[in-house]
């Protein structure tokens, strides 16, 4: 084809990406914003599967340049704020991710720190006492805060 058109063909929830969007009638800014905006998919980052993907996409977030621009804070605050219960492994699975790490990787020292960015990003963003029976043993004086 000598148009420069070439199609990607994706699979399951992939949009097709085109590398020469003037065909359509876009042209320069507009035809990247096209391109840099269907590009790959959360669940092309490691250790981020359909369920992080669908949660992700629930939010807003539906690209993996997206993910990575926002950061894992930014990201999951976004999550937290719409009622995703806070989890840390969840929390550290994504910083891992995004490092190109193995989920498991996060240990002594590191795990430490990035335990307390989660406790101070869930004390900011998380759904106070959702639970019912949370908030009655708290108002009881049964758990701590």
């Amino acid at each position: 084809m000598t148009s420069g058109f070439r199609p990607q063909y994706g699979v399951g929830r992939r949009i097709i990406r085109f590398e020469n969007t003037a065909f359509l009638g876009f042209s320069g800014a507009q035809s990247h914003a096209i391109v840099r905006a269907m590009s790959d998919p959360i669940s092309s980052i490691r250790n981020l599967g359909p369920a992080m993907e669908e949660a992700f996409e629930k939010v807003g977030i539906t690209s993996a340049d997206q993910l990575r621009e926002l950061g894992t804070d930014a990201a999951y605050a976004k999550l937290l704020a719409a009622g995703t219960r806070p989890h840390f492994i969840g929390y550290y699975v994504i910083e891992m991710g995004l490092q190109g790490r193995p989920w498991n990787d996060c240990k002594g020292a590191e795990k430490d720190a990035l335990r307390a960015r989660f406790d101070a990003l869930k004390a900011q963003n998380g759904p106070a006492d959702t639970d019912p029976f949370e908030k009655i043993f708290n108002e009881i004086g049964l758990l701590e805060r």
